[in-house]
């Protein structure tokens, strides 16, 4: 089959197109027809071999997938093959099928489409479990979501408004904050030009946030710690900005913060029940129309180094997904042969 592989670290273009075997199918697990690939900050770090989780070379990128269910192993009852699933795979999605944990796979919400399953249970999947379980944030409560504009960020501005928070949603640029604007957040902020703090302390009658959501880390983090009020959860859910921040634990002593660690891939299995439940939740909520993933472009799988690149230069709004056409990727890669 046709894949993205990682033979060396390194940026997105040291990736190859290649033809490898399918792994075997073991117990437990179902093989998955890609039809699109959701491409995330994650997956930049795991090809430079910056992320916390460091597989063997080679190996294929991709953790989150839609598609149709080829075949399943002996022991599994659901899905059945032929139906239309989406799954949090860690790696491999960058593949014409990859195999997936039954626990990690869930049946596509009535009407949605493979490049919106693409980009929706990763980063939905972590938002709500790092809004539900981890920052138990309550109705009436004040959210600070950075990096809003994300896949991730979007994901919990529109959660957080699901639960009845009041939700500051904080981006760099105008045509990001534009879009936030748009699309439900109370307040927004452009850290481009203003200045995080005090625009926090404003907003709020110098209370601070209740929560503060952080995909970002790195100088981002040292600004929202001090933009938590009394009794504040500041939720770590990943380092886009590829600088792992210190916490200044004074900070967490004089206002009582609680800095709250979100590793999804870790909770979906140890508590693979409560994780299911979030997803039937999350498909409830697009359903009636309250979260709706914001696909920014779709690439084929023969360019996914330019997808990669399109969301490390910070060009995205919501996702970019990568959608799987064997007989163009099949063609590119001839063409390449043949240079």
């Amino acid at each position: 089959m046709k894949a993205i592989v990682c033979r060396e670290l390194g940026p997105p273009e040291s990736l190859v197109l290649d033809d490898v075997q399918p792994a075997s199918l073991e117990p437990g697990q179902v093989r998955i027809r890609v039809a699109a690939c959701g491409i995330n900050f994650p997956d930049l770090l795991l090809i430079r071999g910056l992320y916390q989780e460091k597989p063997d070379l080679p190996f294929v990128p991709g953790g989150e997938v839609a598609g149709v269910v080829e075949e399943v192993a002996d022991d599994v009852t659901w899905p059945v093959p032929g139906e239309r699933v989406m799954a949090v795979t860690y790696r491999g999605g960058l593949a014409e099928s990859v195999n997936a944990a039954v626990a990690e796979v869930y049946p596509m919400p009535d009407g949605m489409s493979f490049e919106t399953a693409a980009a929706f249970p990763g980063v939905y999947g972590t938002s709500l479990h790092a809004l539900r379980q981890r920052a138990v944030l309550r109705a009436g409560e004040t959210l600070l979501v950075l990096g809003a504009a994300g896949g991730v960020g979007l994901a919990a501005v529109q959660i957080g408004k699901a639960l009845g928070a009041r939700v500051i949603a904080a981006a760099g640029g105008a045509e990001k904050t534009g879009f936030l604007r748009h699309t439900g957040a109370d307040e927004v902020i452009d850290y481009a030009t203003e200045d995080i703090r005090e625009s926090v302390r404003r907003l709020t009658q110098g209370k601070g946030a209740d929560v503060v959501f952080d995909p970002v880390g790195g100088d981002l983090f040292d600004e929202a710690i001090r933009c938590a009020g009394w009794n504040g959860r500041v939720l770590v859910v990943g380092f886009a900005s590829g600088r792992i921040p210190r916490l200044p634990v004074n900070l967490a002593l004089l206002k009582g913060i609680a800095v709250v660690g979100v590793y999804y891939g870790r909770f979906v299995k140890e508590e693979p029940g409560v994780a299911a439940a979030n997803m039937r939740e999350l498909a409830e909520l697009y359903a009636n129309a309250r979260v709706r993933p914001h696909v920014h472009r779709t690439f084929p799988l023969a360019e996914t180094a330019a997808a990669m690149q399109c969301l490390e230069t910070r060009q995205v709004i919501g996702k970019v997904v990568v959608t799987l056409q064997p007989d163009q990727a099949a063609q590119t890669l001839r063409s390449r042969s043949r240079q």
